[in-house]
């Protein structure tokens, strides 16, 4: 596995594993309309032009549930922060920025890692007026994408991996 690692973290139902698996070009993570069908970090090699690196699909994590099973989803993408070189935070176009988005923002800043907000299920341009917005967040500039369309997958990718250096591939292969 490579050593640099991406983790996806979200709320439920904001497209992580339709993601994962968008990146990795394959279904290797369940997709489904029910919260809570990802519970556990899931790892996965992924390449992009010629960089390597480790990514995590995470539960949906909601800051402030006392769910017992919601609480261990949140434990577990809370590992994934920590283990994390680079944040993907993926947030929903259709629903807007919600209360949980504006916690869960506050929770991944405290981790001081490098940080790309993502603006999934924006499927066309007459969508993209929605992405303003997430400016509040106070996470920088969000990336418009369509994770089940594909689409602006390549720019996306472009921008996550530009912090991976041809050398962390390199010592990984040691």
């Amino acid at each position: 596995m490579s050593n640099y690692i991406i983790a996806i973290i979200g709320r439920p139902n904001v497209g992580k594993s339709t993601l994962f698996n968008r990146i990795l070009g394959v279904r290797a993570a369940i997709v489904h309309d029910e919260p809570g069908v990802t519970r556990d970090r899931h790892y996965a090699e992924a390449e992009w032009a010629g960089k390597t690196f480790t990514l995590v699909d995470t539960g949906g994590f909601l800051p402030n549930s006392e769910d017992e099973m919601e609480a261990a989803i949140r434990e577990q993408a809370k590992v994934a922060i920590v283990e994390a070189d680079e944040i993907i935070f993926l947030v929903d176009a259709e629903n807007g920025v919600t209360s949980a988005d504006e916690e869960l923002a506050a929770i991944i800043r405290k981790s001081q890692k490098p940080i790309v907000l993502v603006v999934n299920k924006i499927d066309s341009e007459k969508r993209e007026s929605s992405v303003g917005e997430f400016f509040q967040l106070g996470l920088g500039e969000p990336i418009p994408i369509s994770a089940l369309g594909g689409r602006r997958i390549g720019d996306f990718l472009d921008i996550i991996t530009e912090k991976i250096s041809s050398n962390a591939n390199e010592n990984a292969d040691e």
